[in-house]
């Protein structure tokens, strides 16, 4: 989802954006956000949804929920999304596994060298998926051994109902992409075809 605001991936915007993505995952039981990316004017998204239909709405409501929170957080009126949501089915593990690696690492092709290894703009400290991390979330890691995740100023989600993904109910995307092998921390995205 393309903006016409370049402000998405701030410490100012963010926490509205979570926000709102954790509303629109939790408003329809068949639209589920899974992960997610937000880069400074674009957002990728793993979705699930139990049909065209419920994708489609799902997508709608998330976009008007999303367009609704940064319009108001930045005195701003009129049309956030420069253009209509482009999707792609995946239909193996690999595809799959491809799409999370592109999806949490996106940051990578933007970033400046000794950033961060985890995207703090992203679901990636509740990804349980990392190869260096044994499959568990990087917000779940004893204080010591933490990743830096978080950028000064954004908080982490205060409650449980804030948190912007839904675990994956398909097995594709539960378990099924791990027999693609799971994803490396310093994986540079490469894109999908």
């Amino acid at each position: 989802m393309r903006s016409k605001v370049r402000s998405l991936r701030t410490q100012y915007v963010f926490p509205t954006l979570r926000k709102a993505l954790a509303a629109a995952t939790r408003a329809r039981d068949d639209f589920r956000i899974t992960q997610f990316s937000v880069q400074g004017d674009h957002i990728h998204l793993v979705v699930e949804a139990d049909s065209k239909r419920a994708l489609s709405r799902g997508m709608q409501g998330l976009a008007i929920r999303i367009a609704r929170r940064v319009n108001r957080l930045v005195s701003r009126t009129g049309k956030l999304w420069a253009d209509r949501y482009f999707s792609r089915a995946l239909t193996s593990p690999r595809s799959v596994r491809n799409a999370l690696a592109y999806v949490l690492n996106n940051f990578k092709k933007h970033r400046a060298a000794g950033a961060a290894q985890i995207d703090p703009y992203s679901s990636a400290p509740y990804f349980a998926g990392f190869r260096e991390l044994n499959g568990k979330p990087p917000r779940d890691l004893p204080r010591s051994r933490r990743l830096p995740l978080t950028p000064h100023g954004v908080p982490p989600p205060a409650f449980a109902d804030e948190i912007p993904i839904c675990e994956a109910r398909t097995w594709l995307a539960g378990v099924g992409w791990r027999k693609a092998g799971l994803v490396a921390l310093a994986e540079a995205p490469v894109a999908l075809h």
